[in-house]
């Protein structure tokens, strides 16, 4: 063997051919721009927890559409997903990279979605889109980077367009409309001190999935509103009001720890981040990454739009408003009352969901640990399962004074039951086709190889069609096995690293190298 070909050789297990599926390919392109989008979320006026959930739901799918032509086992969300009806079809005939497909339909998304943001963010977001199309463009087949990169382009766009109909499409221009008069009523939400009332319409917008919006999903009423002592609402008022006068310091940090309020990169992005850390930790490949971002961006972003249809259908006071008139005139909770409704809590609502996603994907007993607030506010924190991590969030919002028990729980059972459809539209999209010709089936010899490579396998592969391909995409020799035991030349290719890609066989391709 050459001492060049010892060099290709020992990059095997990295390098994958332009035609691989999504599997065989690792998640930095998505956990790039997802982590940076946590700096645009905090960086560009008018993405609050609402704007912002909407944000990842569309880049969620964004990178799950863009990529699932090239991922046997999963089906597009084309009218699947509510009104999503117009989406680019691949080409048959083309070859697809798909970290390139992935790194040019996030930056589009991503672009589209944070448009306001500073011309210093747009800079850097172009740094990281060229950054990775060169390292890509320098491997790749001309003709498969065009490919991949305009394909990329194409469902972004598909993904931009579906949004611009939601109802929401200058939302981060109008969290605060001026045409809102909130209700008035004994028990009923009171801006406190010059707030005005954050998203009142969320509700009204169409959800990724219909059911989010039905009356199944919708929190049943709160309890009976009363200032008498002793009834259920009552005691609960006076829970918030005892323990905000009694917190511990572990309950001080739980509140600051998981508050996500103004200028942070919000509730939802708390969500992002968490599963930024787990895909990272994993070291997940990009598949698992494509489903993981899809589900969760459209399970916090119905969530919130589930949560504020139902926070504007009760109106319900918050603690401070309560207890400032019925109990201590000079009360105020640990951290800041939001600018809407207390019943459900929102907080309580995406961490539900977050919880029922993510549990559905890692597991029950999935034990973690939360860097996105690094050493500030008590972090890290470590947990045994996604489900006490969400129950910590919403025990955060009594905590901080600003939610009733009731409102938490609500907000878990709301965002319960929106995982539940979330889940449940991707047991849809799972379609489990197996190949074929399975990997095992397949063996190629001698390896390296010079003159010939024989390509043996079961009786499956007799009358399938065979293409080999260079490492930069591109198929250099096609033909016909005619028996279980094909001798093939590859005396006139150059040396260096091949695949055999064998007609309904999964997609990675068996690899050789020719010396």
């Amino acid at each position: 063997m050459k001492p060049y070909l010892l060099f290709i050789f020992s990059a095997f297990s990295s390098f994958v051919f332009a035609q691989s599926d999504v599997r065989t390919y690792d998640s930095q392109v998505p956990v790039k721009y997802f982590d940076y989008s946590l700096k645009l979320v905090k960086q560009t006026p008018g993405f609050s927890p609402p704007v912002a959930a909407r944000a990842f739901g569309y880049m969620g799918l964004s990178i799950y559409e863009s990529m699932v032509s090239g991922m046997p086992t999963y089906t597009t969300t084309k009218n699947v997903v509510f009104g999503f009806d117009e989406v680019t079809s691949i080409d048959s005939a083309a070859i697809y990279h798909w970290p390139t497909v992935a790194n040019n339909a996030l930056a589009t998304i991503v672009d589209s979605l944070f448009r306001t943001t500073s011309q210093v963010n747009k800079d850097t977001l172009l740094m990281i889109k060229n950054e990775f199309n060169q390292a890509f463009e320098y491997q790749l087949d001309p003709q498969v980077f065009l490919d991949s990169k305009n394909y990329g382009i194409a469902i972004a766009q598909d993904v931009f367009d579906y949004s611009r109909t939601d109802g929401a499409h200058t939302c981060f221009a109008s969290n605060f409309p001026p045409n809102y008069v909130p209700p008035v009523g004994e028990g009923l939400w009171i801006p406190f001190g010059s707030q005005l009332c954050l998203q009142p319409f969320w509700g009204n917008n169409r959800p990724f999935i219909e059911a989010d919006s039905s009356a199944e999903t919708i929190s049943p009423p709160h309890p009976e509103f009363s200032t008498t002592p002793g009834t259920t609402f009552y005691e609960a008022v006076n829970e918030v009001y005892t323990t905000g006068l009694t917190l511990t310091p572990e309950e001080t940090t739980i509140a600051q720890y998981w508050a996500d309020g103004g200028g942070s990169i919000t509730p939802p992005g708390h969500s992002i981040s968490i599963l930024n850390n787990v895909l990272t930790n994993e070291n997940a490949n990009l598949e698992i990454a494509a489903v993981a971002y899809a589900k969760l961006g459209i399970a916090v972003s119905d969530a919130f739009l589930a949560c504020w249809k139902t926070k504007y259908l009760y109106n319900l006071c918050r603690p401070v408003t309560y207890i400032r008139e019925h109990i201590d005139t000079s009360w105020l909770p640990f951290i800041s009352t939001p600018p809407f409704p207390e019943y459900p809590s929102g907080h309580s609502s995406q961490s539900g969901a977050m919880s029922g996603v993510m549990t559905a994907m890692f597991g029950g007993d999935y034990a973690f640990t939360d860097n996105t607030h690094g050493l500030s506010f008590g972090g890290p924190r470590s947990f045994d399962s996604f489900e006490e991590a969400a129950r910590e969030a919403a025990d955060s919002r009594l905590y901080g004074g600003i939610h009733y028990s009731f409102g938490n729980e609500a907000g878990l059972t709301l965002g319960t039951i929106v995982a539940e459809n979330v889940n449940e539209l991707f047991s849809e999209l799972f379609v489990a086709v197996e190949p074929v010709i399975a990997n095992s089936e397949i063996k190629l010899f001698p390896n390296p190889a010079f003159d010939n490579i024989t390509i043996s396998g079961n009786e499956k592969i007799s009358g399938r069609n065979y293409s080999i391909i260079d490492q930069f995409g591109k198929v250099v020799a096609q033909g016909r096995l005619e028996n279980e035991n094909q001798q093939v030349s590859i005396r006139n290719l150059a040396a260096g690293m091949y695949a055999v890609q064998i007609e309904g066989g999964v997609k990675a391709g068996y690899r050789f190298v020719k010396s």
